[in-house]
């Protein structure tokens, strides 16, 4: 290429080169001598090369163009040095798109050794580079006819990749636009590492002062959620373009969280509660074993099995009533976040055994478990456990003094004086839990009731039930007597509530749970579908929705 330069006219030189500066930087020395050489008074330039035609390529400029005056050169080059004014960087020009690069290879080899160092290029020879390259590229659109209408300049393009570094600063129409774009800021996560606390991160990270820290925890309901964090715990935050913090959120689970957004010089704290899509599921299993064991495998979540297990123990002893092969359906509802399942909840169970048959339904009124037919499991408790009226002989005295010891000697019942042989009947529903024989206390019966209160019956005449049965209220349990040491025939009467005796005359008792009226048909509405799918025995993810009346829409 350099040996075709020397062979030239001096003004054929200047036109090639701004193609070369592009292409090489071998021929730097000699193109920068050729164009001071120009430069000198006895130079002359009595024409120069017209700009490529619009269906000419990028390349090397034909020599065989034809010529054009002075002055129409002059205009051109005037507007194209108007239109390079703004530089243009390097990196955004191809070297592929100027010239054939295979030029490069066919110079002579020994042309590098001239070159020891980088040459510095006068400014005068980069800018006449840049404007003549604009113009034989054709990116200078003629805007006002010229003398030669027949001369067009070839659309316009970019490039990259010069192979020669020209310019070293920055575009600054690019910083006047940045300048004017509006600050967005951005979520940013930290997770935290061992070892740190929220005081310390708002100083070092969030641009809060200590006493901003201070005021923020001292402003939340629960500061535990920022200071009783674990490692491995995140956050995410949004910085001010000063750097400043401007929102803060933070879950303590995947359900419950807190955001904090900044309001002037201080920060509103709003919880965060995420709703979940409810979905149903379906379980059945066989008692085999314990029933908690095999609750389990049916794939009930733990607590699903304890919530399970003591709804049914108010109806259903485990250790005696439940048998091998018992089968079970039981509905539940979780709510779905994120693809996970929380805050399990049993709607609905059936159990099918060999000495119980139980289907209860939860009321999403009062979230109490009835039967279809509304019964309630915990029926109500009444206050005496006879028919009639006794007179009361001894009060509930836990204080009470012994008559010739002066010792305290507690009296934890209540005693109707009453006729031997007169029937004792349960206050409530329950299961006999001890018949026995006692020096002092002689025969007595003991009996667990469905709602976890126990009553004890002494000084029995005749017991009338068993270790084991099963009891309904106002069902006949015992006849009174005058056994074991008594002063005179009576029932003593005792209620147990948490392993303590109370006062069976004065501690609240359950009212009976049943429902009735327009409750009772709302619930046994709403109890339908959910009847059906367990009936349905389809097991999996199922829609309540879809079930009516036993059968599936």
């Amino acid at each position: 290429m350099l040996r075709i330069l020397h062979s030239l006219p001096r003004t054929h030189k200047l036109l090639l080169l701004p193609v070369a500066t592009m292409v090489t930087v071998l021929g730097t020395q000699k193109l920068l001598t050729t164009y001071q050489d120009l430069n000198q008074p006895h130079t002359s330039l009595e024409s120069v090369l017209v700009p490529l035609p619009s269906d000419g390529v990028t390349a090397v400029p034909s020599l065989r163009q034809e010529r054009a005056p002075v002055a129409e050169a002059i205009d051109r080059a005037s507007r194209a040095l108007d239109a390079t004014r703004e530089q243009i960087p390097l990196s955004d020009l191809a070297a592929t798109e100027i010239i054939d690069l295979d030029v490069i290879s066919r110079a002579e080899a020994s042309i590098s050794s001239e070159i020891d160092a980088k040459p510095v290029l006068d400014e005068g020879a980069i800018h006449m580079a840049v404007v003549f390259g604009t113009v034989s590229s054709g990116m200078l659109n003629i805007d006002e006819p010229s003398a030669d209408a027949s001369v067009e300049i070839a659309d316009a393009t970019s490039y990259e990749d010069y192979g020669i570094e020209l310019f070293d600063d920055i575009s600054f129409l690019e910083m006047e636009l940045a300048a004017e774009e509006p600050y967005v800021p951005e979520w940013k996560t930290h997770i935290v590492a061992s070892g740190e606390t929220f005081a310390a991160i708002a100083q070092d990270e969030l641009g809060m002062g200590y006493s901003e820290v201070m005021a923020l925890l001292d402003d939340m309901s629960d500061p535990r959620i920022l200071t009783n964090w674990r490692a491995g715990n995140s956050f995410d935050y949004q910085l001010d373009e000063n750097g400043r913090l401007l929102s803060l959120r933070m879950m303590k689970n995947i359900r419950d969280g807190v955001m904090l957004e900044r309001d002037t010089d201080s920060f509103a704290v709003t919880a965060i509660e995420r709703e979940g899509e409810p979905v149903q599921r379906l379980f059945a299993g066989t008692v085999s074993g314990s029933f908690a064991r095999s609750a389990q495998a049916t794939g009930l979540s733990s607590g699903s099995v304890t919530e399970l297990t003591r709804v049914l123990e108010k109806k259903l002893d485990f250790r005696r009533d439940s048998r091998r092969g018992d089968r079970f359906n039981v509905l539940v509802e979780s709510d779905m976040i994120d693809g996970e399942e929380l805050d399990a909840r049993v709607l609905a169970v059936h159990y099918e055994g060999e000495r119980m048959d139980l289907t209860i339904v939860r009321n999403a009124t009062d979230s109490k478990f009835y039967t279809p037919e509304g019964s309630g499991l915990e029926p109500g408790f009444a206050r005496y456990p006879f028919e009639g009226s006794y007179r009361l002989s001894s009060s509930f005295n836990p204080r009470r003094k012994h008559p010739v010891t002066g010792r305290i000697s507690p009296h934890n019942g209540t005693d109707f004086a009453m006729p031997i042989g007169t029937p004792v009947v349960a206050p409530a529903d329950g299961r006999v839990e001890r018949v026995a024989n006692h020096a002092a206390a002689g025969r007595y019966v003991v009996i667990r009731h469905d709602n976890g209160y126990r009553t004890r019956y002494l000084h029995l005449s005749r017991p009338l039930v068993s270790v084991g049965e099963r009891v309904t209220m106002g069902e006949r349990i015992a006849l009174s007597g005058n056994t074991g040491r008594s002063t005179g025939p009576h029932l003593h009467y005792e209620v147990i509530v948490n392993n303590s005796p109370v006062n069976a005359m004065t501690v609240e008792l359950p009212d009976s749970t049943g429902l009735t009226g327009d409750t009772l048909i709302a619930f046994q509405s709403q109890a339908e579908p959910m009847l059906a799918a367990l009936e349905s025995g389809e097991t999996g993810t199922v829609n309540v929705a879809n079930y009516q009346a036993g059968e599936r829409d």
